[in-house]
């Protein structure tokens, strides 16, 4: 197999013309290759400088999980956290975790921040939703989204082979119309869900708009997790 390393956009679309796979940190591909058999040509991002960024409102999607700090939201900062074992997050890659992996703990936290992300293309770059992200599996370049006043993540205990652990991702965010308002997302099992409620109120009313949306039918064990995260998060002083 021979690893492709591409140092500019440019290089990195002539792999992809040229069928090179994409692999992150091989974390997810390497035992099945073993299997199946490895493929002719794969390729890395982490030459490449739009893929390796770490800064206010953008993460790059070679980035690894243990390079993941304070420079982001503190959300995003403890789903990476949370992610497998030391060794794991020394090669597993913000792209692989996103797009490669059926658990996808950084999910719920980049829901919550409504991040966007650009993808290459054979032929362009462009931006979009996650949604089509994960839909099309595209070539992951960075995620960017605005700043939250104030976040936070949370992951159940699991068992090991047992099924996933439950997770839970929360931000305050501002509106375009500069109210305050809740953003939850939810793991349950290989499931999310996400909730957008109004927060100016106070807590007990957030989540009581909360209750009234998909993640309030959860099970009831799992909603008061949910339920304790979130009033904790709002107690938290926010500044804009």
């Amino acid at each position: 197999m021979l690893l492709r390393l591409p140092e500019s956009v440019s290089e990195a679309q002539e792999c992809m013309a040229e069928g090179a796979v994409p692999i992150g940190g091989a974390t997810l591909v390497w035992a099945g290759w073993q299997q199946d058999g490895f493929p002719a040509q794969a390729m890395s991002l982490r030459n490449l400088p739009e893929a390796n960024v770490i800064a206010r409102g953008t993460l790059g999607s070679a980035v690894v999980l243990n390079r993941i700090d304070d420079r982001v939201p503190e959300v995003l900062a403890q789903a990476a956290a949370t992610v497998g074992t030391g060794a794991v997050r020394r090669t597993a890659t913000v792209g692989g975790n996103l797009v490669g992996s059926t658990l996808r703990c950084l999910l719920p936290a980049a829901l919550v921040l409504d991040a966007r992300a650009t993808v290459l293309d054979q032929d362009r770059v462009y931006e979009t939703d996650l949604a089509e992200v994960l839909a099309k599996r595209h070539l992951l370049l960075s995620l960017h989204w605005r700043e939250p006043l104030t976040s936070s993540y949370r992951k159940l205990p699991g068992e090991a082979g047992g099924p996933p652990p439950f997770v839970v991702a929360a931000a305050v965010r501002t509106d375009d119309e500069g109210r305050n308002r809740l953003h939850v997302a939810v793991r349950d099992g290989y499931d999310v869900l996400t909730a957008d409620v109004a927060c100016a109120d106070g807590s007990e009313e957030a989540i009581g708009a909360l209750r009234g949306t998909a993640i309030g039918s959860l099970p009831a064990a799992v909603w008061d997790v949910v339920r304790e995260h979130v009033t904790h998060l709002l107690a938290r002083p926010v500044s804009r």
